[in-house]
């Protein structure tokens, strides 16, 4: 049995899931165990959520609401959650990135945060340290719903082709995030493309960036140097951004001619043959 302790639920979103989940569960009339045996989970991470001591993930509360019939309260409540574990100043960027109704980015060592699979972003995110990194990790896959919504935002990415040959993670891990950067090919609203290295001295030589354009807003431009992110609506740095952001789209192959090119790089450097639909063959 986890230590039972009080939690002020307007401490942190984490501190109220943890008091509204101990709450609706003792007015149920269970026991951590008996909860954790309905949700398939154990009653220690049931106490642990409840104790703020662990992060919820959205599977943990999708099937709580459903045990406690708490009409999708739970299910609200992790989206708050898991955004509260991103960096505070990454916060900002990941409310506008949500908000967006046109993403464009170009990425030179990294996929975007957006198309990254869990074990790359879990490579990524691991690679100082591994404290949080559960929590990291759900975070960064909550930020991709977007991308499931009924009118999710249109992208267009350009990745360096550095990116297709950084081994982030090891084999596995890259043969996975390549084959499902071809899987997208079938989604009308994301459009990626590669930018060879036969390009030379391009637009981008200063580092990645993005531009999120928006229906009623101001656009905005997002860079990042080692520490952390900034974020501008300074007219004359979109009108750069939205510049440099033309020129490498300009000199990047075709969607059609990279999704070959990663293709090629997922079978030559990775090991495996990929499918029509990004799938990979036996």
């Amino acid at each position: 049995m986890v230590h039972i302790r009080d939690l002020d639920p307007s401490a942190s979103p984490l501190d109220y899931y943890g008091f509204e989940l101990r709450r609706r569960r003792e007015e149920a009339g269970l026991r951590q165990g008996q909860l954790g045996s309905i949700i398939f989970c154990t009653g220690s991470l049931v106490g642990q959520i409840e104790t703020a001591r662990k992060v919820p993930t959205r599977d943990f509360s999708e099937r709580v609401d459903a045990a406690l019939g708490t009409d999708g309260l739970f299910s609200r409540l992790v989206g708050l959650v898991l955004r509260s574990q991103l960096p505070n100043w990454f916060q900002p960027y990941a409310e506008m990135e949500a908000k967006a109704a046109y993403i464009s980015t170009y990425q030179a060592q990294l996929v975007y945060g957006l198309l990254q699979t869990e074990q790359y972003a879990r490579a990524v995110l691991g690679v100082r340290s591994v404290d949080g990194l559960d929590a990291k990790v759900a975070a960064r896959m909550e930020r991709q719903r977007i991308l499931d919504r009924e009118t999710p935002p249109l992208m267009w990415v350009v990745l360096s082709e550095a990116v297709l040959h950084q081994g982030v993670g090891g084999r596995e891990v890259m043969r996975n995030q390549l084959a499902h950067l071809l899987g997208l090919r079938g989604r009308e609203w994301v459009k990626v493309q590669i930018l060879p290295f036969e390009t030379g001295a391009h637009a981008g030589l200063m580092g990645s960036f993005t531009v999120l354009r928006f229906e009623d807003d101001p656009d905005l431009v997002y860079t990042e140097d080692f520490v952390q992110g900034h974020m501008t609506a300074n007219p004359a740095a979109i009108r750069e951004g939205s510049l440099r952001y033309d020129h490498l789209q300009a000199a990047a192959l075709s969607v059609e001619d990279s999704a070959a090119l990663i293709a090629r790089v997922l079978e030559e450097r990775y090991g495996h043959q990929p499918g029509p639909d990004g799938r990979m063959l036996a």
